[in-house]
């Protein structure tokens, strides 16, 4: 067992936000104040730049009632970035800065809350910092709603997400068949590479008011399958009600929204967006009849009027694991969500290593997935369901929600 040692923490949130980041803000952040080895805690604002420049927050001046409104409270409440740290072998500038501010403010623990992308940043913090002989205790903490995070069962972030997406699709499915006349709505989800958010629009089923066909990344896009699949079911019940990832890819491997293609991210990520209205004017034209696009777009990670207890509560458990490990000896490495083996689910917590994370991605396996390409299986929904489960007390003032309200000073 590593030696007790003292010092301040920074916590920082990293990438795209999620109805429940916060909560595993609030995981470190009760934690770390109670915690004897940790002597001052930091929040940084905008993520990695915000330790590069110095710009932090002190969260032992935070009213601990407003702490508390953290997991109910969506978005990145610390500010986020999308920003790419070079290899210190190519460009050191930004370690020395990072170096800095660790030594300036007696940092000896760093905890990064993100997805792929953040935990490559924590690895190469880690390994900077040990070249550098400076002792501190790098742990990473996953979030993303795509779900896409090699090293864990599943991210926290993605139940919220995934509830929303199956709940909306119930509620479009009913819109849908008011009328006589027919219709065809088809609903985006976000997924670059992945489809977990779309197929959990599959949930939507158990309302008995769910898609009738689903699309993912994972298998293939044609066209004309895809308007045969439309015509059969309008045939049959003169409606139909579609979801569909954001990446999907023909077989050659090119996005079919590459023509809606707006930008790239700070990573280099292609920014999709549009799926739906591509393939809505495809059905209008092919087919002549009324059709809707409908992108969920942004409501699919702020939704926390629609979050997963369950979901809430594991990313309270992630920050408050990641505290607890560090303090106890784990460094370089991120919080891993393992689902225990028996007949009634459990989520249990380990530290793997960071390795594992980075810049890797967990597609939807392709046996999860129809034959026809066009469906998820039942062992989808075994898997998402129990992530969706439970309702949070939220708390409201003048009948809207009451999210923390955080003065953010800066140290002394």
């Amino acid at each position: 067992m590593p030696d007790s040692m003292k010092g301040a923490c920074i916590f920082a949130q990293s990438g795209g936000p999620t109805a429940v980041i916060n909560a595993s803000a609030y995981g470190v952040i009760k934690t770390a104040l109670r915690s004897p080895e940790i002597t001052r805690v930091y929040g940084a604002a905008n993520g990695i730049v915000g330790v590069i420049n110095d710009r932090l927050y002190d969260m032992g001046l935070e009213d601990p009632r407003e702490l508390a409104l953290l997991p109910h409270t969506p978005s990145s409440e610390l500010g986020s970035c999308r920003y790419k740290l070079k290899d210190a072998g190519e460009a050191d500038a930004d370690y020395v800065k990072i170096l800095e501010t660790f030594r300036r403010r007696g940092v000896r623990y760093f905890f990064y809350n993100g997805g792929n992308d953040s935990m490559d940043t924590c690895a190469k913090i880690s390994r900077y910092l040990a070249a550098a002989g400076y002792e501190c205790r790098v742990l990473g903490i996953p979030k993303t709603i795509d779900n896409d995070l090699c090293g864990t069962d599943h991210s926290p972030g993605y139940g919220s997400a995934a509830k929303y997406i199956a709940t909306s699709v119930a509620e479009i499915c009913k819109d849908n068949g008011v009328y006589d006349t027919g219709g065809v709505a088809i609903v985006e989800t976000m997924g670059r590479h992945a489809g977990w958010l779309a197929g959990s629009a599959a949930l939507a089923r158990l309302a008995g008011a769910g898609p009738d066909l689903i699309y993912l990344p994972e298998a293939a896009f044609d066209m004309e399958s895809f308007i045969g699949d439309v015509k059969a079911v309008c045939g049959e019940k003169k409606k139909c009600l579609v979801a569909v990832s954001e990446g999907i890819r023909c077989a050659g491997g090119g996005f079919v929204s590459e023509s809606g293609v707006s930008s790239s991210d700070g990573f280099m990520h292609v920014q999709l967006g549009g799926i739906a209205g591509t393939l809505a004017d495809a059905v209008r034209q092919r087919l002549g009849v009324k059709v809707r696009g409908i992108e969920l777009s942004l409501l699919q990670r702020c939704a926390a009027h629609l979050a997963s207890k369950r979901d809430m509560d594991e990313a309270f458990a992630a920050g408050e694991y990641a505290v607890r490990a560090a303090t106890a000896g784990e460094n370089g490495k991120m919080v891993a969500l393992r689902r225990a083996p028996g007949e009634h689910y459990r989520c249990e917590y380990a530290a793997e290593p960071l390795g594992i994370a980075a810049n890797n991605e967990k597609s939807v396996p392709r046996e999860w997935i129809n034959a026809a390409g066009n469906d998820v299986t039942r062992e989808f929904i075994d898997y998402a369901l129990p992530l969706i489960q439970g309702e949070p007390e939220r708390p409201t003032e003048s009948g809207l929600p009451r999210f923390a309200r955080l003065k953010k000073l800066p140290p002394g």
